[in-house]
């Protein structure tokens, strides 16, 4: 009876102590080991045993409840320990792997996270097994009441066991993996019985040192090591892939992707993080802060190999004069003003020792027996810095940032007025005729570079990077022929034009700027495209500005001319003094015309542009982290296109349409030598006088006064109206002054 009940406590039922399974057997039904666990205890005392009284059938029943959790419990991790699957695939052939993977993760679906809990639950075991083996050799040695014995000895398992056996049946029933099971043993440790808290925190520990074990291959080696899909961070493809495709077909596209263009992927949208496996007690900001730091480390450690980089006088100087910059300092330059390009190493942009302190901080947070919050926030911050301070200096002062962004500014912002200036008088003539479909980007190629080799220095290193592009012909026009071996980020814009193009066609005009790895993860296609729409309209804005000017100047001359030659016939000129009489009220028009146009455009290149410049600038000198320096430029950018009121539809719209109706006079005004009527000049202006009109309601509309836009209308209503001006002959009052209100004495 003794040995019985000993047995059955570790699982082994018998005659007297039976197993209600067992009665499935004579039903022709078969017990596995990897049978879904029983939701009730089926160890019972057998119903025929008549020499034991009920009250310690009572106590047996209670005890023998301990074997079958203990059976339950030994059989969930021999199943989660199971690495049966594993030695399958080992003699698959390589092709074929991945598919046989697939196939028994769907049928067994191993975990790496279930197998370390299993390995906690085979410590409570042994715990058990010994106190059964201790309990054993007391009977055996004194003569003590058995079923006390029992009872005393196995006592503390009363508490453990079921709640234990609870926690399995639900893992095993909801299928829970992962994140998830973190959760699941983290709620549960919240109880206020301590040897069951010490059990389950024991669990947790487990649990933990796999996620550690993949956050130090994330966070220092920048390795997703994830073969089951548990890790809260994922690859962006793992939901999108269809596991019908081959592997041929993978191996194909994979070997077409470049090692930058790879990288590229990974940085903006190979990982994301999985919501269902992020632990609650994770934030989501540590969660965000852990898939940066590891995306950073993958780009660290893999830099491109066409990446390379000059220390030329401006690099060295920066070196020396920041201390800030931690791990590039030298005690000696070189004397040479630059040196040949060097390629780069993980392991210069990522020094050994910044690795080994991450995985030494990693390592601290795996060996404390329990999870603080606290610690860990700090490490995963401590490492974010790191990451965010050394692709800072890759970024900023290896790939010469701001170089870059002063380019952008140059050529997408107009910084370069003389070039465009330049570029649009050479093509003035062109732009008059409708862009033809064939030759319309290979027309602009002459006057592109003629005003490049007029005004752009051989010093300027970026304008090898600008290309002029007319996206719906889909021929770039290169600013220089010689091929670049480096990626190119392609803006072409989103332009509505139909087969018939007209005049307006020009203004899809588009500029594209190639960018080299790793300034790839700063300029990312939105951020250019965000210059592209700025560079159209300002484009658009100086044209406008420089037909004005042009149309004035060349009526102007024509006058001159035959005023001398009147002078020199001796005639009067009277049909030409008529002439100039019936067009002067067009002049006044022409001059609020480009009284708005040049009040416009020194408003977005002053007030917004510089303005917003300065603040980047101090925003860059102040930060050595990459995500703010992100920040910072997209709030730049979204600064540029709301204070020129690019998305204000309504004033955007108007806009527009007035700079369309002052190419549209100007190119009528110049025309009346040959068509002296003036009915269509007087329709223009009248038009004019309304979209100004309109223009002066909506800056001064209350609908707007509410507005985050409000201060910047105001500030360009002001420039427009700073004495009246506007405001007359918006309202097409023009011999009207206004009484300006008296001041008190």
């Amino acid at each position: 009876m003794l040995h019985e009940l000993l047995l059955a406590l570790l699982g082994f039922t018998g005659d007297l102590i039976v197993d209600e399974r067992e009665q499935q057997k004579t039903l022709g039904l078969t017990f596995h080991s990897d049978s879904p666990l029983s939701d009730e205890c089926t160890f019972k005392l057998a119903p025929d045993i008549s020499f034991i009284e009920p009250s310690e059938r009572d106590l047996i029943e209670r005890l023998i409840k301990l074997g079958f959790y203990y059976r339950e419990l030994d059989r969930f991790a021999k199943k989660s320990r199971n690495l049966s699957w594993i030695r399958s695939v080992t003699s698959v052939h390589p092709l074929e792997r991945a598919d046989e993977l697939s196939k028994q993760s769907r049928e067994k679906k191993p975990s790496v996270y279930r197998r370390a809990i299993a390995n906690g639950i085979g410590e409570i075991l042994s715990v058990y097994r010994s106190a059964v083996l201790h309990i054993e050799q007391k009977l055996l040695a004194e003569t003590t009441p058995i079923l006390a014995t029992v009872t005393q000895g196995l006592n503390k398992f009363f508490v453990l066991f079921p709640p234990l056996y609870e926690v399995v049946l639900e893992i095993e029933r909801d299928d829970i993996r992962g994140g998830q099971l973190l959760n699941v043993l983290n709620k549960r440790c919240h109880c206020g019985v301590p040897e069951l808290r010490t059990c389950l925190q024991r669990l947790l520990w487990h649990g933990h040192q796999v996620m550690y074990n993949q956050l130090a291959a994330w966070m220092v080696y920048g390795i997703l090591q994830d073969p089951h899909g548990e890790f809260f961070i994922k690859r962006q493809e793992d939901g999108d892939l269809d596991h019908r495709s081959s592997h041929e077909e993978i191996s194909e596209k994979l070997s077409r992707a470049s090692v930058h263009e790879t990288s590229l992927t990974d940085w903006h949208s190979g990982f994301h993080i999985s919501l269902d496996m992020l632990p609650d007690y994770i934030p989501m900001r540590l969660g965000e802060s852990i898939l940066f730091a590891g995306k950073a480390i993958r780009v660290l450690r893999n830099p491109s190999p066409a990446f390379q980089f000059q220390k030329d006088k401006s690099f060295q100087q920066t070196m020396c004069g920041s201390q800030r910059i931690r791990g590039f300092m030298r005690s000696d330059f070189p004397e040479k003003e630059t040196e040949l390009d060097a390629e780069l190493t993980g392991e210069e942009l990522l020094p050994p020792s910044e690795a080994d302190k991450i995985e030494a901080m990693l390592k601290d947070l795996k060996e404390s027996s329990e999870f603080h919050k606290r610690s860990f926030e700090c490490t995963v911050d401590f490492v974010r810095a790191i990451a965010a301070s050394h692709l800072w200096q890759l970024v900023v002062v290896r790939a010469d940032l701001k170089g870059h962004l002063k380019a952008l500014k140059d050529y997408f912002l107009l910084e370069k007025g003389d070039f465009f200036q330049c570029f649009l008088e050479e093509s003035r003539q062109l732009m008059r005729l409708p862009p033809r479909q064939s030759t319309g980007e290979s027309d602009l190629m002459v006057p592109f570079q003629l005003a490049a080799t007029k005004t752009i220095a051989e010093e300027d290193k970026y304008f090898s990077r600008v290309s002029l592009r007319m996206p719906s012909f889909g021929v770039t026009v290169r600013s220089s022929q010689a091929d670049l071996a480096r990626s190119k980020v392609s803006l072409t814009g989103k332009a509505n034009l139909t087969s018939d193009t007209s005049v307006d066609g020009w203004d899809a005009i588009a500029l594209e700027y190639s960018v080299d790895w790793p300034m790839q993860l700063f300029f990312t296609q939105e951020v250019l495209s965000k210059y592209l729409k700025v560079f159209q309209y300002l484009i658009r804005l100086k044209r406008t500005q420089m037909e004005l000017e042009k149309s004035w100047a060349s009526v102007m001359h024509q006058d001159h001319i035959e005023s001398a030659r009147h002078r020199k016939d001796g005639t009067n000129g009277s049909t030409s003094q008529q002439r100039r009489q019936g067009i002067r009220p067009m002049w006044r028009v022409r001059e609020h015309m480009a009284f708005l146009i040049r009040n416009l455009q020194f408003y977005i290149q002053v007030d917004v542009i510089e303005s917003q410049w300065k603040v980047l600038q101090t925003h860059i000198h102040d930060s050595q982290d990459f995500t703010e320096l992100v920040g910072f430029h997209q709030e730049y950018l979204s600064a540029l296109i709301s204070q020129s009121f690019l998305d204000i539809g309504s004033v955007s719209r108007i806009l527009d349409s007035i700079m369309k109706l002052c190419l549209q006079f100007c190119w009528n005004i110049e025309n009346q030598e040959s068509n002296p009527n003036t009915s269509e000049l007087e329709n223009i202006a009248e038009e004019f006088n309304k979209k100004s009109n309109s223009l002066y309601t909506i800056l001064r509309s209350s609908k707007l006064a509410g507005s985050q836009r409000a201060p910047f209308l105001r500030r360009f209503l002001l420039r427009l109206n700073f004495n009246f001006f506007y405001e007359t002959t918006a309202r097409g009052v023009l011999n009207v002054v206004r009484q300006r209100p008296a001041l008190p004495l």
